[in-house]
C-alpha cells in the first residue's frame, strides 16, 4: 500500500523549498558587485595623416623607438599630483596603453609629415636605417597644486644617433604644459592629448632641421 503524505507534511516541504529560495537569493545579493570597467582614453586625436611631402635627394631613414618610461611611467595609471612630491592615480580612469607606447605613433607620424626623411620606421623594425632617434618620457601628470586649472605637463628627453658611426647628431630635452578644461580625468586627458601632438610637431622638426644640415 502506498502512503500519501498528509497535507501538513506537504506545506512543510513547500515552506522549506522556499526557504532554501529565499536564502539562496539572499546570498546572490550579499555578493560583492564586480568594480565598473575604467574609462579609457588615448593620445591620438584621430585626425588623417597628413599629406607626407617627398624627401630632398639623399634625405636619411630614420627609425624611431618606442620610447622608454621614467620610473612610474611605464603603466597605464592615469597620475595626477595636488601637493609636492606625491604623486597619485585616478582610480576610474586609465590609459589604453601605457603613455610611451601611445606616444610613439604620433612621434612617427610627426616625423613623416616633415618630409625630411625618406622613410620612418617605428623600431623595432626590419632593417636598417640611417638614424635612430631614442626618447624616455620623464613626465604626464595632471597637476592640481598650482591654483586655478589644472594643467598636465608632458616632459620627453630625445637623442638623434647616427647608427652607422654611432655618433650623438643632436640631443634635447622637450617640455610643454596644457591646461585642461576640466578639474577631472577627462580633462587631463584631453590636456594630455594637445600637449602630446605639440611635443611630437617640437620633436619633429628639431629632427627636420638636422636633416637639413649639410652633410646631414
Amino acid at each position: 500500500m502506498t502512503t500519501r503524505p498528509s497535507p501538513a507534511t506537504g506545506r512543510r516541504a513547500a515552506l522549506a523549498w522556499l526557504g532554501m529560495l529565499g536564502l539562496a537569493g539572499c546570498s546572490a545579493s550579499l555578493l560583492p558587485k564586480p568594480p565598473a570597467a575604467p574609462a579609457l582614453y588615448g593620445l591620438d586625436d584621430g585626425a588623417p595623416a597628413p599629406a607626407r611631402p617627398p624627401a630632398p635627394p639623399g634625405a636619411p631613414s630614420l627609425l624611431v623607438a618606442v620610447p622608454r618610461a621614467a620610473a612610474g611611467l611605464d603603466t597605464r595609471l592615469m597620475a595626477y599630483q595636488r601637493t609636492p612630491q606625491r604623486i597619485e592615480h585616478f582610480t576610474a580612469s586609465e590609459w589604453l596603453d601605457a603613455p610611451p607606447r601611445l606616444l610613439a605613433p604620433l612621434l612617427v607620424r610627426a616625423a613623416e609629415a616633415t618630409g625630411a626623411f625618406r622613410a620612418v620606421l617605428l623600431g623595432p623594425a626590419a632593417g636598417s636605417t640611417s638614424w635612430r632617434l631614442d626618447t624616455e618620457l620623464l613626465r604626464l601628470q595632471q597637476n592640481f597644486s598650482a591654483g586655478g586649472p589644472s594643467q598636465v605637463r608632458l616632459t620627453l628627453r630625445a637623442v638623434l644617433v647616427d647608427t652607422a658611426s654611432r655618433t650623438v647628431l643632436g640631443a634635447r630635452e622637450f617640455d610643454t604644459s596644457q591646461p585642461a578644461p576640466s578639474d577631472d580625468a577627462a580633462g587631463g586627458a584631453a590636456a594630455a592629448q594637445r600637449a602630446a601632438l605639440q611635443l611630437a610637431q617640437a620633436l619633429a622638426d628639431f629632427c627636420a632641421a638636422l636633416a637639413a644640415r649639410p652633410g646631414g
